[in-house]
């Protein structure tokens, strides 16, 4: 990746490049197009015919800095970082405030909680693998999933990676109630990281002077993208972010996700462990999202949108780092990410929600389907669609449909003949619970 050309800095170009007078007249905005464009990029459009590309950039410097606010957290020189909510982010984050959580709470206002936490499994499953992947697992997502859903134990490093993820992931519901704490910070990275390092001893502690730790290129191993601050500053940049998480003195109010998103932005920046960094940055936005009350954000995976393109997430970095410690480049990437796995989501909930119904229509008596199931199978294929965690048994049913044992054994037995259902071993007797995927296999009986 090639590193971007930093930008020039307003106070450079006042007064000696560019009149502000003119800039006034102009009024330029602090996007091009909706887009909170760094230098890097900007400097190949064409501007305004009355305006030099320095003139244009200049004008888009003092719009954003009619908006910036500095938060309590500061880049390698000392200086605070700064947000610019431009009115594209305002949107988004209205969006996110709003229609997201309407979206979740209306497509399952009449399912059983059991479909919420098929959902819930799925997102999780789903961030732990791509979280993994970002780092260089390697492992598929039907052996990723089989792993998780089976419980079996890891059987290599990548496994490994995603097995922590994934149990990362569910433990940050139970500490959304608690304040963010250096200790807490090492234990998260302790849980990511656990029987994942080459060194176990770098496993839940912070780098030292002697960790020659930064950030080098992919594709070019022997380019440094971004060398953190130097560690014996870790300490005191780590309470700073606590404190910050916390809401400690804090007079004005920041949205909870551009807050949430700086957390994120601020672990990769001080890169404080050896390893794992990316995957401690993201739980952490996951956990402040969560203290915050959005809960939608355990329904969506951030990582399976980075997974596609990830030099625009590492690009957002560099921008913010080489435009005067700007953290608004991270902060329009981030909710580009969160809408996009927010509509991810929407679609996953009509495909579902399609099948669903498909599968209803499939097992009226008049359909050809149906027409091969008694009234007892089609009531009990209903029940199970929209309780995917129900469990079947045969002296239940018998009981439920006051019919004679051998019947309703006939019943379950059929159902799962026909790949329905699963059966499994329970004391002396068997449970019947419906397959993972009940709708698909229903719809392809057409």
């Amino acid at each position: 990746m090639k590193l971007p050309v930093p930008a020039p800095q307003l106070a450079d170009l006042l007064g000696k490049e560019v009149d502000p007078n003119l800039l006034l007249r102009q009024r330029i905005g602090p996007e091009v197009a909706g887009v909170y464009e760094h230098w890097d990029h900007l400097r190949h459009l064409p501007p305004s015919p009355d305006l030099t590309s320095l003139q244009w950039w200049a004008g888009i410097k003092l719009a954003r800095m009619g908006r910036a606010r500095a938060v309590p957290l500061l880049d390698k020189e000392g200086h605070p970082f700064t947000v610019s909510l431009t009115d594209t982010m305002l949107r988004k984050l209205h969006f996110l405030d709003r229609e997201a959580a309407g979206l979740i709470l209306g497509a399952d206002q009449d399912d059983d909680a059991s479909i919420r936490r098929r959902h819930l499994e799925r997102s999780l499953i789903e961030e732990a693998m791509t979280s993994s992947q970002l780092e260089g697992a390697s492992t598929t997502r039907r052996v990723a999933k089989e792993m998780l859903v089976t419980g079996r134990a890891p059987r290599d490093r990548s496994e490994q990676m995603i097995f922590n993820n994934y149990a990362t992931m569910q433990s940050l519901a139970g500490a959304r109630d608690k304040p963010l704490t250096r200790g807490m910070i090492l234990d998260i990275h302790r849980r990511l990281m656990r029987e994942a390092m080459d060194d176990p001893g770098d496993i839940g502690r912070f780098r030292t002077v002697e960790d020659d730790v930064a950030v080098f290129d992919k594709a070019d191993p022997s380019r440094i993208l971004h060398r953190p601050p130097p560690a014996g500053e870790l300490p005191e940049r780590l309470q700073a972010l606590c404190d910050f998480a916390n809401d400690a003195n804090e007079d004005a109010f920041l949205h909870p996700i551009v807050k949430a998103i700086l957390l994120h932005f601020m672990i990769g920046y001080d890169h404080p462990f050896c390893d794992g960094n990316g995957r401690t940055a993201r739980a952490l936005f996951y956990w402040s999202m969560l203290r915050s009350g959005y809960w939608l954000s355990e329904y969506v995976s951030i990582s399976s949108v980075l997974k596609k393109a990830p030099e625009a997430y590492a690009r957002s970095y560099l921008y913010a780092e080489s435009d005067g410690a700007d953290a608004s480049y991270f902060v329009s990437h981030q909710l580009d990410v969160l809408i996009k796995a927010v509509n991810d989501f929407r679609g996953y909930l009509a495909r579902k929600g399609q099948e669903r119904k498909q599968s209803e229509a499939l097992l009226r008596p008049d359909s050809s389907f149906g027409g091969q199931l008694n009234h007892r199978q089609r009531a009990l294929l209903l029940h199970a669609i929209r309780h995917p965690d129900g469990e079947y048994m045969i002296r239940r049913h018998q009981a439920a449909q006051r019919v004679t044992y051998a019947t309703a054994r006939s019943d379950l037995m059929g159902l799962a003949a026909m790949g329905l259902l699963t059966q499994h071993k329970r004391g002396k007797g068997f449970v019947f619970v419906p397959v993972a995927d009940l709708s698909s296999r229903l719809n392809g009986k057409r």
